[in-house]
């Protein structure tokens, strides 16, 4: 009976009740489609394969930790800065400062996606700029470019391992990551268009990126082809052919050389890319 009067209340302020009913029933799909969790699982979805597997399983795991459990189910659209503020003021007491810059970038990130897909209009975590301590940067420990004549002397020197004497000349030489060098296979080298195309499944950021070879780097790699080209990879692990060599290999060789807490393999990236500026 409370429903038929109520029905015809409607009739007669000239709304249909059918029509109501569905305009409720898609509100309603609206609300719990358009939760922070909903919309932070398909932007990371969107973006992840961007990512390598490791780092997109990272932003999921900050997320679940720092951030779903006081906002998962809240309609983005009504999610206010003061309420961002506290999450992340929690994360800034346990002394976090790293993490804490990097949930809220992330959030940052998921409310730009909300915005530009129509289902929100404001940016509460754009609207905290000052409001939280910021971490201190941590550079890898680096040389200037007046430093690398001596690094190079003494490197020329080393009288260990020849091939992580050349992995660590090749990296200086390249600038690429660390990661991107050891697990280098020789069939990413092109010699006729003097190349190194380090495929996108080995990139942090999930591109393909293509390395210049210089006289240099060509000279190197010669050396090193006596050493492992029989192998797939051009730095084989010393225990296991079909693993790269150990992530340590190049800053050990930096360390008995006289570098140890001067420099990092790292750290050549810096130096790279200071000069370069």
């Amino acid at each position: 009976r409370v429903k038929r009067d109520e029905a015809r209340k409607l009739l007669a302020e000239g709304n249909d009740p059918a029509e109501q009913k569905k305009l409720e029933k898609l509100a309603k799909k609206i609300t719990v489609e358009n939760t922070f969790k909903a919309i932070a699982i398909e932007w990371h979805t969107h973006k992840s394969s961007e990512w390598s597997e490791s780092y997109a399983e990272s932003v999921l795991d900050a997320l679940d930790k720092d951030i779903f459990p006081y906002l998962a189910k809240r309609p983005i659209a009504e999610i206010l800065p003061l309420e961002m503020l506290e999450i992340l003021r929690m994360i800034e007491k346990r002394g976090a400062l790293e993490k804490m810059r990097k949930v809220r970038q992330f959030c940052n990130q998921i409310f730009r996606y909300a915005i530009a897909t129509g289902r929100a209009t404001v940016n509460p975590a754009a609207e905290l700029t000052g409001t939280l301590k910021a971490p201190k940067t941590k550079h890898f420990p680096h040389l200037t470019a007046q430093e690398l004549p001596e690094l190079l002397q003494k490197l020329s020197e080393y009288t260990g391992s020849p091939i992580t004497r050349l992995a660590t000349k090749l990296l200086l030489l390249t600038g690429v990551r660390t990661i991107e060098l050891r697990a280098a296979h020789w069939s990413e080298f092109d010699f006729d268009t003097a190349l190194w195309l380090i495929p996108e499944e080995r990139m942090k950021m999930r591109r393909p990126h293509s390395v210049p070879l210089s006289k240099q780097v060509f000279e190197i790699l010669k050396e090193l082809h006596a050493f492992t080209g029989q192998y797939q990879l051009v730095f084989p692990g010393r225990c296991n052919i079909n693993q790269p060599m150990s992530e340590a290999s190049i800053n050990m060789v930096l360390k008995r050389i006289g570098y140890d807490g001067k420099a990092t393999g790292h750290g050549f990236r810096h130096t790279m890319s200071t000069i370069l500026h």
